[in-house]
């Protein structure tokens, strides 16, 4: 870590950061001569910080904050090790961080805990999921009093309409796109694909697959943070926002995710079209879990305005081939490569949350051995299907009641998120349609 700042004299401040269970960052602007102390040491900040609500307030009657005294966490830095931050003008490097006790133990209400707990359970059992996801966006011109595209770098005019995979739509902004891969590269953020959406303004950019699942993680974190501060270097705002328009589709994540073995032979795969037992025990699971896990898919107030029969966003649970009307599709293609995709999550998630909960999930169902029901066919928004909490409060309480996110979660991290939602959801009613998508455009 040390060697990458004697790379780059030229950083002058650093940012510590962990992440909260809002996916937000938390943290201190460091100048760099006290980073080597950081590294060594770590530094401290208070358990609450990591259980603070959307606006950045204590959550009431938490008991990390008075019952506990507010006491001091460590913060230790992950393997990520020093990133720059290209969006900002002075040069800056970010540690990422995460809690852990004064005995070394972990923080349990850390988020990126409860995902290195999965992902070492699974480890445990000799298996090695393969992820990758898929994040869309807006790019929105927010400076009057309506949203709407902002206009062309190039040639200054405003785009119209969808234009779904319109290469014309990509090089209106392709200065912004250059800039975005040229900073993911120097951020290690693994950026492949990017296309023009169904929404005006909206584009997709999906990120390699990797059997390091804390990178992929790391990466969808990292990314959402770097797509928004890019976009307001060049002008505009980014929003990863689920509902931004009324009238426009939603901002899906959806996540893709394999079974290795020991050897790197996926499990997934058993050379048939429909794919290994161990394939279908793990739909099963995440079927299973799905109502229980939907807070962590849709975890606020907007995220359920996306959830829409025939918008492209799933409402019913089932699963299918090549099918994206379902919520967990199995893809086409070369077989080798068979896996799971996710299709619920939308784009205002903690990764690290969102990604504990479906891999969990589909743990339980290897563990359990379960079976899924007959995949469907057609279009799955016209069948009679059991339904997702269509509502956040009933979200919140699937959580809170469900027995498979207690499997997967500890009770720490359960109440922890339980208590922000909810005083989330008492603030939330005071608040006029536009105080919410101004509150959630620059945060989710």
């Amino acid at each position: 870590m040390r060697d990458w700042l004697r790379h780059h004299p030229n950083v002058r401040t650093i940012r510590v950061a962990a992440v909260d269970l809002n996916g937000q960052a938390r943290g201190k602007r460091v100048p760099v001569r006290f980073a080597d102390k950081i590294v060594k040491d770590g530094t401290r900040f208070p358990y609450s910080v990591l259980n603070l609500d959307i606006w950045g307030e204590d959550i009431e009657d938490s008991p990390l904050v008075f019952e506990s005294g507010d006491v001091d966490g460590v913060l230790k830095p992950t393997d990520r090790g020093f990133l720059p931050m290209p969006w900002l003008e002075a040069p800056t490097a970010l540690l990422p961080l995460w809690m852990f006790h004064d005995n070394g133990k972990p923080f349990e209400g850390d988020p990126r805990h409860a995902l290195a707990n999965v992902v070492r359970r699974f480890h445990d059992r000799g298996l090695h999921p393969v992820c990758a996801t898929e994040l869309e966006f807006y790019l929105i011109d927010d400076s009057g009093r309506e949203l709407r595209v902002p206009p062309s770098p190039r040639s200054g005019k405003r785009r119209l309409g969808a234009d779904t995979l319109a290469l014309r739509a990509l090089d209106a902004f392709d200065v912004f796109f250059t800039d975005l891969y040229e900073a993911c590269e120097a951020m290690d953020i693994d950026a492949d694909t990017a296309i023009s959406e169904a929404g005006v303004g909206q584009f997709e950019i999906n990120l390699l697959h990797s059997d390091d699942v804390m990178k992929i993680a790391d990466d969808t974190w990292l990314f959402k943070q770097l797509v928004r501060g890019i976009a307001r270097k060049h002008g505009f705002a980014a929003s990863f926002m689920a509902k931004p328009y009324p009238d426009w589709p939603g901002n899906g994540m959806h996540m893709h995710f394999s079974m290795n073995d020991d050897e790197g032979n996926n499990l997934f795969d058993d050379g048939s079209a429909k794919g290994a037992d161990l394939m279908r025990n793990a739909v099963a699971g995440c079927m299973k879990a799905m109502p229980g896990s939907m807070l962590l898919l849709a975890p606020h107030a907007n995220s359920y305005e996306r959830f829409v029969p025939g918008n492209h966003a799933p409402s019913g649970i089932a699963w299918a081939y090549e099918n994206r009307t379902s919520d967990l599709r199995i893809p086409s293609g070369n077989r080798r490569a068979r896996r799971i995709e996710h299709r619920v999550a939308g784009g205002d998630i903690n990764p690290y949350l969102m990604m504990a909960g479906v891999l969990g999930s589909a743990l339980l169902g290897i563990e359990d051995g379960l079976t899924p029901p007959p995949p469907v066919t057609g279009n799955a928004y016209d069948l009679d299907l059991p339904q997702l909490p269509t509502t956040w409060p009933t979200a919140v309480d699937a959580f809170a009641a469900s027995p498979e996110m207690a499997r997967i979660f500890t009770p720490e991290l359960i109440e922890n998120l339980v208590r922000t939602k909810r005083q989330e959801i008492r603030y939330m009613e005071e608040l006029a349609p536009e105080e919410v998508v101004e509150l959630y455009l620059d945060t989710v």
